[in-house]
């Protein structure tokens, strides 16, 4: 009988293979594909005015591939590769549309998927039969329907995945609301082999974004920024009329370069040569039918990446090429005599920040941008100013150069990858102690013995001088308690007062106010303010991630590159002091994976702010209560954040030294990294318990209306069971993708709580689930994570389960798990709720949103 199966099998297949290759023959069109037709390895798509053509290629006979080539040009250049690294074996195969029209795929002889496409915008899509593959004369394949020509619209294009070349319209960067990368790499082996190879071009959009041509793991050149009319480091892009004109974009929602072809008869291409390492600006000679090379680079030596090391700048015209800017020395005297100027330069003269005076060089590639401050409302002037008074600033310049410069771009550490030009580039302002600014050349020519000794000597005397100095002023400061609100002393250094030391501080704070530190250190560092707002842009509106009860939190990256999140509590709120220490206190003495990291404080200048780590997906309830957003929440990503949630909280109640209750557990509150974990934040409501101590009263009853059990938003008791209660309320709602608070279901009479309890009881519990979650899910896993959420949520708090409880539910399929009771929810609209933040605020999402609902205890 097996072998009668297999027979069949294989005449079908054979059978269903000639049949479409026969109907395919007669059926294909010119530069289209429908849904009822295939391509196949002897058939090719041209586009309507025939400059591109789709089709199979092979350099063996024994790997295929479908590309995209000029179809004019006498030998084949291929310009796109859709299955680079998972060719057909032999010539049997074929290109069609889906069953369901959303993607193109490629099929071998055996009828296996062996290429697809993706479609982010699957989910519009309606009937197949209204769907078309089509070669456009830009080079772009695209899957759209039948009469949508918004290339917004398309569901899928091949200019969304470029291969080793980029084509005029086609974008190098980031979308940064969907976190695409476009970037170009090379082929494994240059005209035999196209799998994807080691040479890639890639653009940074941190911090001022610049383009890096990577070989694997390194970086080989650098574009340097987009300064309004080419890129610093590429003097040679002067836009040609009617030719080859280059554009940058940067937003909010963009960050991307792509160039535009004036004539039509001109082809142009960017490309990446794994031959000889090279990024390569082609164009197509019609007289001698060759590919000539406009443009290329790394082209010398002062192409390379950080030939000349920290201040150091390359200049071709100069021998050696390496020189030390005004003011410095060669660090390795030796290997610079040798011609390696890889170790860079170091200072002559330190500097002392308020008497430093600044020198412009011209004509240079800026250093590199991926570590600084950027603000584009900012003029020359103002970025000067700003610098001046930041002791850790080394430098500045203008973003753009058009229209008499405009934007600030300062850096704070060393200056990597500098080029002198004889023309090009832009002025840069570099850092220097006074004395300097008026000295010599401070170039190489530096063999001064007597003159280097007694730099030496003062520098060493200098230091010592200081460090006495700092361990005096340390031992009068630690003196100091902070037992108020700072306040304004007229000087950097006479404003930082210390909080308490069993708060967790440490006393100890970089004087350069470079802002560096050792982000694993279990001390909690005092930032120094003008760190903060130059990492957040001066708290600039394009920071700002959203406003809590208490404050402003805003996105920043400081100086070495690490991103934070900065919650700045507002001046005006007559609240908020006590929820500061409060929260401080806390965090400094916890650590848990599921629990938000607090890095540092900041009481300087009568301002408040906490600084945290960064989490890049912000927090849950922006996700899960987004239309859109949340069909990105499969079943097992949500349970992996249920579970994250729980064990952070029996942390939090059981496992860390102090005994916490949060009292403020809410979707907003709990933020979510890169890898999607769940980290509880916003601890300033939370209050310690005693070892012995089960619970408590307060007169003053804070969090969040929909999340309070009843005990607490009716007497003010709270306990280890008033935050299992919002627990539960929190489970419900990632189940569901419904808030309890604003949810009403039948009429308004039940809210989510009573409609989970309705449908639980009725059997029909599965009916909970978000319809836009998607399948697969274990109904088991489900229904044991709605009990237990029905079981969090009980009226009574003795009936509700300990979190240690909870964990051994959620993570065993044996554990047993008893009947919920009723829970506590209310009937209709509580019309006697009060809130002291606004409706906005409650329903924005934001890192560490801070919401307070302030009752009146019964």
């Amino acid at each position: 009988m097996g072998c009668v199966t297999t027979l069949l099998s294989s005449t079908f297949l054979f059978c269903f293979s000639t049949l479409l290759i026969f109907f395919s023959t007669i059926s294909i069109s010119q530069d289209t594909l429908t849904t009822s037709q295939s391509l196949l390895t002897n058939q090719t798509l041209s586009s309507p005015k025939g400059i591109f053509e789709l089709g199979f290629f092979s350099y063996t006979n024994s790997s295929w591939y479908l590309a995209i080539w000029y179809k004019n040009i006498d030998h084949k250049t291929v310009v796109w590769v859709a299955n680079r690294d998972t060719p057909l074996e032999n010539s049997t195969g074929f290109l069609k549309i889906d069953d369901k029209g959303n993607n193109i795929i490629l099929i071998d002889q055996s009828l296996n998927t062996i290429w697809s496409s993706s479609s982010p915008n699957q989910t519009t899509t309606t009937s197949t039969r209204n769907k078309l593959l089509q070669l456009l004369d830009s080079g772009n394949l695209v899957l759209r329907e039948v009469n949508e020509n918004d290339p917004s619209k398309f569901l899928w294009q091949s200019f969304d995945y470029p291969t080793d070349t980029l084509l005029p319209g086609m974008k190098l960067g980031w979308n940064l609301d969907t976190r695409m990368e476009r970037h170009i790499t090379s082929w494994r082996i240059k005209d035999q082999d196209p799998s994807t190879g080691d040479l890639s071009f890639k653009l940074n959009y941190n911090g001022l974004p610049e383009i890096f041509l990577w070989n694997k793991d390194q970086i080989i050149y650098r574009s340097g920024p987009w300064n309004g009319e080419r890129f610093s480091g590429v003097p040679e892009m002067e836009p040609v009329t009617d030719s080859i004109k280059f554009m940058f974009h940067v937003d909010e929602h963009e960050v991307y370069y792509t160039f535009s072809i004036g004539n039509q008869s001109l082809f142009s291409r960017l490309y990446v040569d794994p031959s000889v390492d090279e990024l390569q600006r082609l164009t197509w000679i019609q007289s001698t039918q060759v590919w000539n090379k406009f443009w290329y680079a790394p082209k010398d030596q002062c192409d390379d990446y950080r030939e000349c090391g920290p201040f150091g700048i390359c200049d071709t015209n100069a021998s050696p090429v390496c020189q030390c800017l005004k003011g410095f020395h060669p660090k390795n005297q030796q290997a610079w005599n040798l011609r390696d100027g890889s170790d860079g330069c170091v200072r002559n003269t330190e500097l002392k920040c308020e008497s430093d005076k600044f020198l412009v060089m011209q004509n240079v590639k800026l250093p590199e941008t991926t570590f600084v401050f950027v603000n584009r409302s900012m003029d020359l002037v103002e970025c000067g100013d700003l610098c001046q008074r930041n002791c850790s600033c080394t430098g500045y310049a203008n973003i753009e150069i058009t229209n008499g410069g405009s934007g600030c771009v300062m850096w704070n550490g060393e200056l990597i990858d500098m080029r002198q030009y004889p023309e090009g580039g832009q002025d840069l302002y570099v850092r220097l102690a006074a004395s300097d600014v008026g000295s010599g050349s401070g170039s190489n020519n530096t063999n001064d013995t007597a003159k280097v000794a007694g730099i030496v000597v003062g520098g060493v005397a200098l230091i010592l001088l200081v460090f006495g100095f700092f361990f005096l002023w340390k031992k009068r400061k630690l003196q100091c308690l902070l037992k108020g609100e700072t306040k304004h002393r007229g000087s950097l250094e006479r404003s930082h007062e210390f909080l308490m030391p069993e708060m967790g501080f440490s006393s100890k704070r970089d004087q350069s106010g470079s802002g560096e530190r050792n982000m694993d250190d279990l001390e909690l560092p005092l930032f120094d303010f003008n760190t903060v707002t130059m990492a957040t842009n001066n708290f600039s509106e394009e920071s700002k991630l959203g406003q809590g009860g208490f404050g402003v939190v805003y996105k920043g990256r400081l100086i070495e590159g690490h991103e934070i999140a900065v919650k700045r509590l507002s001046k005006n709120s007559g609240q908020g002091i006590e929820e500061f220490k409060n929260e401080v206190k806390l965090l400094v003495k916890l650590q848990h994976r599921n629990l938000v990291r607090l890095l540092g404080c900041s009481i300087q200048m009568e301002e408040k702010l906490l600084v945290y780590e960064y989490m890049e997906n912000r927090s849950l309830d922006g996700i899960l209560f987004d239309k859109v957003k949340r069909s990105s929440l499969d079943w097992q990503m949500r349970f992996s954040i249920i579970s994250g949630i729980a064990r952070g909280l029996l942390y939090l109640h059981h496992d860390s030294r102090l005994r916490i209750i949060h009292r403020d557990l809410k979707a907003s509150n709990i933020l979510l990294d890169r890898e999607m974990n769940p980290k509880i934040s916003d601890f300033g409501m939370a209050r310690i318990f005693g070892a012995d101590q089960t619970e408590a009263n307060t007169m003053r009853v804070v969090g969040t209306y929909g999340y309070m059990s009843p005990e607490y938003a009716m007497d003010g008791i709270f306990s280890m069971k008033s935050d299992v209660f919002s627990f539960g309320v929190l489970v419900l709602e990632i189940i569901s993708g419904k808030k309890n608070r604003g949810f009403y279901y039948a009429n308004k009479e039940l809210n989510l709580l009573g409609h989970s309890w309705k449908l639980w009881i009725e059997g029909n519990a599965l009916e909970l689930i978000d319809s836009s979650m998607g399948d697969p899910y274990s109904q088991s896993e489900v229904l044991r994570c709605i009990q237990v959420g029905l079981l969090c949520v009980q009226e009574h708090a003795e009936d509700r389960p300990t979190m240690s409880s909870v964990v051994l539910m959620l993570s065993s399929e044996t554990a047993s798990m008893p009947q919920p009771k009723n829970p506590g929810f209310c009937l209709g609209r509580n019309l006697t709720e009060t809130d002291s933040s606004t409706s906005k605020q409650d329903e924005s999402f934001t890192v560490n949103h801070v919401t307070v609902t302030m009752l009146d205890a019964r």
